[in-house]
């Protein structure tokens, strides 16, 4: 075999291989989570604590956690569920593919535990939320009247 014949073997069987690995590759890994966040709120705190609520959307075709939420303006924030007027902290909530996870009054909610300042209507809260898979994601979070409760963000 000449070198010319084996150039154009090899380039042919490189060729072939990449064929075959892109035909492998496509659609071979399902989509990941994609995290969008609305209607993020903070209803005027009374005193050093307050709550916070927003809708997590995952258009993605693998779901997500939220594991936890952090804020300077707290000295903690913790994520909260409400089960039969009782209040208690999970450590994770799940976001499941094409679906969400709705934050609200009476529900799921993040608590911020030790203001570091008085807030007030008009104030604006930045907020770290972290994912299991989609990592951090910035929301900023306005802080509405006391009695500010949306149907549905």
């Amino acid at each position: 075999m000449n070198r010319r014949t084996a150039a154009a073997i090899a380039a042919c069987l490189v060729a072939a291989a990449s064929m075959t690995l892109a035909g492998c590759s496509s659609g071979a890994v399902p989509d990941g989570p994609d995290i969008k966040i609305s209607g993020a709120f903070m209803p005027q705190p009374v005193g050093d604590m307050a709550s916070g609520f927003l809708t997590v959307t995952n258009s993605g075709g693998e779901g997500d956690k939220l594991t936890s939420v952090t804020s300077e303006i707290a000295d903690e924030v913790t994520i909260h569920e409400t089960k039969g007027q009782k209040m208690q902290h999970v450590t994770a909530f799940d976001v499941p593919a094409n679906g969400e996870l709705n934050l609200e009054r009476g529900a799921s909610h993040m608590m911020f535990m030790g203001l570091k300042r008085q807030l007030k209507a008009g104030d604006n809260v930045s907020v770290e939320l972290h994912f299991e898979k989609s990592g951090q994601v910035e929301v900023e979070l306005p802080v509405k009247e006391a009695t500010y409760n949306p149907k549905h963000h």
